[in-house]
Order: C-alpha cells, then sequence, then structure tokens
C-alpha cells in the first residue's frame, strides 16, 4: 500500500486531498445538543435536491403515456420504482457519510486511474444528457407560460447559473430552500389541477396493486419498464453522495451513525415525496385523458393544450406549465451540482464554480439550442430520447461501483451495508441494468 495511505484510507488505492464540493463541504451546522428534532431538520434538503431527479420533466412525458394509455394501472409500478431510488440513495448517503468519500472520488480512489478516466467521461456525458433534458424541458415550459420561442427559451435558460452562484454565496441552505420552494409551488399546481379533475379514487387506490395485466399486455409492460428505467439517475448518485457531506456531523463512527440515520430519513421522505408528483402527473393524465378516449397523449405542449377543454378551467394549462417549468429550473439547478462533484471527484480538477457551471450548461446549451433553431420543437423529442439513451448507457457504470464500495467492510468499516441492504440493492441493480439494456436494444434496433 502507498505509504501516502492512512490507516482510515485501507482499501483505496489512493486518498482523496479535497473534500467534495469544497467551498460548502460542512458549511451546515449540525447541533451537538438538544431534541433529535433539532438535529433531523438541520438533515433536512439533500433529499430534496435528489427527488427533484425523479420528476424531471423526461419523467412527465413516461407517466402521461402511462396515464393517458392505461389508466390508473401503472401506478404501482411508479412505487415499485420510488422503492429503488430510496434504497440506492440511502447507499449513497452511507457511502459519503462513512468514508468522506463522494462516488466519483470513491471510484477515483478504488480503481486503477485509466478506468477511473474512463468512468469519468461517461459520467460527464450523463450529466450532459441530463442537463439537456432539463433545458429543453424549462424552454418548453416557457413556451406554455409566455409564449417565448423555444430558441430563446434555450438560451435562457443559462440564467440559472448565476442564480445558483448567487445563492450559493449566501449559502447552501439557499439552494436547498429555493429548491423545496418551487417543489411546494409544483405540489399546489398539481393540487389544484387532480381536484378539477376529480378522478375516481377507489380506482386511484387500485392502481397501487400488483396486476398481471401488465405482463400479458406488451405495451404496458413496455411502458412499465421505460418508467422503471428511467427512474435512477446516474448523477443522483454522485449528487448524493457529495452533498450529504455538507453538513458537519462530527467524525466518530457514533455521530456518523446518527447522521446517516438523519440523511436517509432526509432521502426517504423526499423521494416519497417525489412519488406523489409522479403519481399525480399519472393521475392527472388517467383522469382527463385516458377516461375521455385520448389514448395517445405523451407530448408536453399537447398536453397543455388539451387540458383547456377538458377540465373546463383557463387556469388548468397555466397551473401545468407552472408546474414544468419549476421542475426544470429544479432539476437544472441539481444537475449542475453534479457536474461540479463529478468534475472534482473523478479527476480533481477544480476551478472557479460560475466557470465549472457555465461549461456544464453550455454544453447542453449548443445541441438543444441548435437543434430547435434548426428542426423546431417537433425535433426536440428526438433529442430527448437521444439523453435517454445515453443515460441508459451509463447508469451500470455508476450503480455497480456503488454497491460493490458500500459492502466493501475494508472500504466501509463499521458502517458498511448490512447484508439484506445489499441484496436488495444487488437485485434492483441488476433489475435497472437489465431493463436499460433491453431499452437501449430496442431504441438501436427500432433506428
Amino acid at each position: 500500500m502507498d505509504a501516502s495511505v492512512k490507516d482510515d484510507d485501507r482499501g483505496w488505492r489512493t486518498r482523496s486531498e479535497n473534500p467534495p464540493l469544497g467551498e460548502i463541504f460542512r458549511s451546515i451546522r449540525v447541533p451537538v445538543t438538544g431534541s433529535g428534532w433539532r438535529k433531523m431538520v438541520a438533515f433536512v434538503g439533500p433529499g430534496y435536491l435528489v427527488a427533484v431527479g425523479y420528476m424531471d420533466p423526461g419523467n412527465w412525458a413516461t407517466s402521461l403515456a402511462g396515464g393517458s394509455k392505461f389508466g390508473y394501472t401503472l401506478l404501482v409500478i411508479a412505487l415499485i420504482s420510488n422503492i429503488m431510488a430510496i434504497i440506492l440513495q440511502s447507499l449513497c448517503a452511507r457511502l459519503g457519510i462513512a468514508t468522506g468519500r463522494d462516488l466519483a472520488q470513491a471510484c477515483r480512489d478504488a480503481f486503477p486511474r485509466p478506468v477511473a478516466w474512463v468512468l469519468w467521461l461517461f459520467a460527464e456525458l450523463a450529466i450532459v444528457a441530463t442537463d439537456l433534458a432539463e433545458v429543453i424541458g424549462t424552454a418548453i415550459g416557457l413556451n406554455l407560460l409566455l409564449g417565448i420561442p423555444l430558441e430563446i427559451g434555450v438560451v435562457l435558460t443559462a440564467l440559472d447559473v448565476f442564480l445558483i452562484l448567487w445563492l450559493q454565496n449566501l449559502g447552501f441552505r439557499w439552494i436547498e430552500a429555493l429548491i423545496i420552494a418551487l417543489l411546494g409551488v409544483i405540489t399546489v399546481c398539481f393540487a389544484v389541477q387532480i381536484a378539477m379533475a376529480d378522478p375516481v379514487w377507489g380506482d386511484v387506490i387500485k392502481g397501487f396493486a400488483p396486476t398481471t395485466d401488465i405482463v400479458k399486455n406488451p405495451q404496458m409492460l413496455y411502458l412499465a419498464l421505460g418508467i422503471i428505467g428511467a427512474t435512477v439517475m446516474p448523477h443522483n448518485l454522485y449528487l448524493h453522495s457529495a452533498i450529504v457531506q455538507t453538513r458537519d456531523y462530527g467524525r466518530s463512527v457514533p455521530e456518523k451513525r446518527e447522521a446517516l440515520k438523519y440523511a436517509t430519513i432526509d432521502s426517504t421522505v423526499a423521494l416519497m415525496f417525489a412519488l406523489l408528483i409522479n403519481a399525480s402527473i399519472l393521475i392527472l393524465a388517467a383522469a382527463t385523458f385516458h377516461t375521455t378516449g385520448r389514448t395517445e397523449v405523451a407530448e408536453l405542449g399537447e398536453a397543455h393544450t388539451l387540458l383547456l377543454p377538458l377540465l373546463g378551467a383557463s387556469i388548468a394549462p397555466s397551473l401545468f406549465a407552472i408546474a414544468l417549468l419549476c421542475c426544470g429550473l429544479n432539476s437544472t439547478v441539481t444537475a449542475t451540482l453534479a457536474g461540479q462533484a463529478v468534475m472534482e471527484g473523478f479527476i480533481n480538477f477544480r476551478i472557479a464554480p460560475w466557470a465549472r457551471r457555465l461549461i456544464t450548461r453550455g454544453v447542453a446549451i449548443i445541441p438543444a439550442a441548435a437543434v430547435t433553431i434548426f428542426y423546431g420543437q417537433s425535433e426536440t423529442a428526438k433529442l430527448l430520447i437521444l439523453s435517454q439513451v445515453v443515460l441508459s448507457f451509463q447508469l451500470p457504470f455508476a450503480v455497480i461501483p456503488l454497491v460493490m464500495f458500500t459492502a466493501s467492510k475494508t472500504k466501509m468499516g463499521e458502517l458498511i451495508a448490512p447484508r439484506w441492504l445489499t441484496a436488495a440493492a444487488a437485485v434492483i441493480a441488476a433489475i435497472i441494468v437489465t431493463l436499460n439494456v433491453k431499452l437501449l436494444f430496442d431504441v438501436m434496433t427500432a433506428v
């Protein structure tokens, strides 16, 4: 073992010299004394930044398609997907708290340099693909709400880079507050729309129960696979393992155990919130489109247009557009932070935060702007599909190392994941990888 590796770095090829997201590392104080509620409140935040990735504009189209075509039947798939997400994100929090590394740093410190560089390139492609989907979703939201042309809307999304920088200068808590506030707006928008749609709640409850129809119906199965396959995004795994370390929770094993407990509660509650939003989209589509015979609605713009005549209230389309815009803004914030964690973690390359975020956003804006300028809105759907294919290809390279690291006693010490959790995560990883490989194969053979 390298002489520079300390005792607490056993099992790692190299030692991380810099903390994750150094400018905000351990920047949020955790009360040493006081009630458990006070300590838990201190940990509220990172889970909601992660939850944003599970309700991004790319997920909207899948939920709209599932609800409009098959009613409430696929709600159970949304529930199963959310359980998978909760387990994997808990492992991310465990990795960050136990080792002091985010997933990108852990890959760099555990694997030979050529392997780490390849993983970094894949991760960067995933970040760009994620940001691409968020840029397009935000631009569509601006177009639906304010009538701003897509080409201009795509460029305007670059402005959130400066919003992030300004908020981060005030403190990371301000970024978390922005995310939670926008999630609150999204919740209110969907609550009002669902109240207008007046779904049959008995059928909604039945939708959360497993049914063999999903397996027997090829079209339903394909949409179900799409919902599961698009649930866990690579950037969320890198992001969560980094931002969970914004809390100054101490360095002893008991303090880390306590931090892990509160961080897991935070991410679990936040991801249940994400389930609420995704289920709301599917319920809205089922109650408005499926019941009226419009079973082929999947485009965001089409859904927005149809809400007015179906719900009979002019506010409904506006609420849909507001929710989409808030969702796009939230997703671009978290994707940009994930991009910073990936670059710094994998190759230990640190530049000014504003420069890093402009580079990340610029790489996503250029193809999005080019497509919308030269081909119009019709081709943006193809660009979204391409971004999902890139994410599908990269996902195994993030999930598998995560499960490997957290199952290693040498690397994790006393905070190693319990065997049941490792087994569950391994099964989930195998399912997600298989479904994503199938998605990639289907897209390639369809070309």
